[in-house]
């Protein structure tokens, strides 16, 4: 099977982040840190990883520092080589963005997801296109988009990143109908956003997806959906009664909700961990802190 490649990435980045409140009052959700990143960079390497070549981000107002961050720092980078500070360099220079390779859209009212990915509508144009959901981190061996774009290649259609979630916790997501599971990918015959009881499956909807222009036109007609949004896997359930190809995938790694502060604490532990230069100090750290929990007790 042949399918066009998949270049261009939509990253809805709109929110207001009132779950982190008071940091996101003065910053963007987006550039807070896991460790030493921010969080739109992690999405950003993966994106890259995944051969992704164009970048739109739908914002909203009070997101300049996040378009900042992605523009050159000369005064900053002439700072640095003044003392040789080489590998300070090269950890900047990841930030560093091509002309044109970044577009931003606004997104004037939170009308939903689905309404975010309408507004890039005529910069997607008619290609296949990822959306990557920066609230969800996913720590792995080869990037989940990666992992997703190989899968597309084979499979064509849409295709969104799914994992096992247990049956109370269902209605915080969009949940898939399998048609057919074949292993890391499912045949879908349906999808529900935020079901309130009896969820079609345990397979979970999480922030990646790749989608055909279709879905755009679905979208056009905006429809609304659970919450009184626009919803973007309603868009994509509609394509299961026309073309019939939307699939799940189970990517392999694990996913954190850095869009909640349990998920971002559990995040930031995790990443601090896999650093070898702050493993032994912080996993030392931590085994202290249980060890006078206990004590506690």
């Amino acid at each position: 099977m042949t399918t066009k490649k998949v270049t261009k990435a939509v990253f809805p980045v709109a929110g207001l982040g009132t779950r982190f409140l008071p940091a996101t009052k003065s910053i963007p959700k987006e550039i807070m840190t896991l460790v030493d990143r921010p969080l739109i960079q992690y999405a950003i390497d993966e994106a890259r990883a995944a051969g992704i070549k164009e970048f739109i981000f739908v914002t909203s107002r009070g997101k300049s520092a996040l378009e900042d961050y992605f523009d050159n720092a000369p005064e900053l980078e002439a700072a640095l080589k003044k003392p040789g500070k080489e590998h300070l360099l090269e950890v900047l220079e990841s930030t560093n963005m091509e002309s044109g390779a970044i577009a931003y859209v606004r997104q004037h009212k939170a009308l939903g997801l689905g309404h975010a990915v309408w507004c890039a509508r005529r910069l997607i144009g008619d290609e296949p296109f990822a959306v990557m959901l920066p609230d969800d981190v996913i720590a792995a061996e080869k990037p989940c988009l990666q992992q997703m774009v190989e899968a597309y290649e084979q499979t064509g259609g849409n295709m969104v990143a799914a994992m096992e979630v247990p049956p109370e916790k269902a209605s915080a997501y969009g949940v898939l109908s399998v048609e057919e599971d074949m292993g890391s990918i499912v045949k879908v015959n349906g999808m529900v956003e935020k079901p309130k009881a009896n969820p079609p499956s345990n397979l979970a909807v999480i922030g990646r997806y790749i989608l055909t222009p279709k879905v755009l036109n679905n979208l056009n007609r905006k429809k609304e959906g659970a919450g009184g949004e626009i919803q973007l896997t309603d868009a994509i359930a509609e394509e299961i009664e026309g073309s019939g190809k939307v699939y799940g995938f189970r990517f392999r790694g694990q996913r954190y909700d850095c869009g909640s502060k349990a998920g971002f604490l559990q995040a930031t532990v995790a990443f601090g961990l896999a650093r070898p230069e702050l493993r032994d100090e912080f996993s030392g750290y931590l085994n202290d802190m249980m060890a006078l929990e206990r004590a506690a007790q």
